[in-house]
């Protein structure tokens, strides 16, 4: 259904269902260009998104427009939720697939009952550390600036919050898990973590933002078919 310009200039939530490989902010950009297309909007129209997500990871992404971008800060503080794949048995620098794996630890020894109880211990508030390929500015730099460049950077473990942490299939060395966790949780951390905490290693191979708050990415659309649809 079409809105007249009024709607996203007055302001509108949109919940777009972010490609693999695309930047979350080819995804606003992609959004943001066809509505001045069709809008004619100026420079000065206001648009921008809830939380980023990595290019390896798709789902939900929420961009607001106009006056609703001040829901901003209050959409990206409530509980996210996630699906996705760790593989155990070796780590990569990045945590993910945007590194080669570095080293590699034994498997053997991993059972269901092992994961189904090291999962729990991860739930509730735990002490993470950030990968060091994330967008955490240090010393005015990004941090996977820093990581790019070979440059060994200490960065402090921070709190947060782990609601649920569900194993939902087993074909070692592939996991498939749903996280329900609380604003600035790093997944990737977590698969690096839980890999530690089983006396081995692990990466984080797929990820899919499947819920944020009460909003669902099944109701969400791709950056493409939303501009199909205007």
């Amino acid at each position: 259904m079409q809105l007249p310009a009024e709607a996203y200039t007055e302001g509108q939530i949109l919940l777009i269902d972010k490609p693999l490989t695309w930047s979350s902010f080819q995804a606003v950009n992609k959004i943001k260009y066809a509505l001045k297309r069709k809008y004619q909007f100026s420079k000065n129209f206001k648009i921008g998104h809830a939380g980023t997500l990595d290019p390896l990871a798709t789902g939900l992404l929420i961009i607001c427009t106009g006056k609703f971008t001040k829901k901003i800060p209050t959409i990206q503080g409530q509980t996210k939720e996630y699906t996705g794949t760790i593989t155990l048995g070796a780590t990569t620098p990045s945590y993910d697939l945007e590194t080669a794996v570095d080293a590699h630890f034994p498997t053997e020894h991993i059972t269901e009952a092992l994961l189904l109880q090291t999962a729990q211990t991860f739930v509730g508030e735990i002490m993470q550390k950030p990968p060091v390929f994330s967008a955490i500015k240090k010393d005015g730099k990004r941090m996977y600036e820093h990581a790019r460049a070979g440059e060994m950077v200490e960065i402090a473990a921070r709190p947060t919050t782990i609601y649920e942490f569900e194993i939902t299939r087993i074909a070692i060395p592939e996991i498939d898990f749903r996280v329900s966790c609380s604003k600035g949780t790093y997944i990737r951390s977590l698969a690096f973590d839980f890999g530690n905490a089983l006396q081995s290693g692990a990466y984080l191979s797929a990820l899919r933002r499947t819920k944020i708050g009460a909003f669902n990415v099944a109701d969400g659309i791709t950056p493409i078919a939303f501009e199909d649809q205007l």
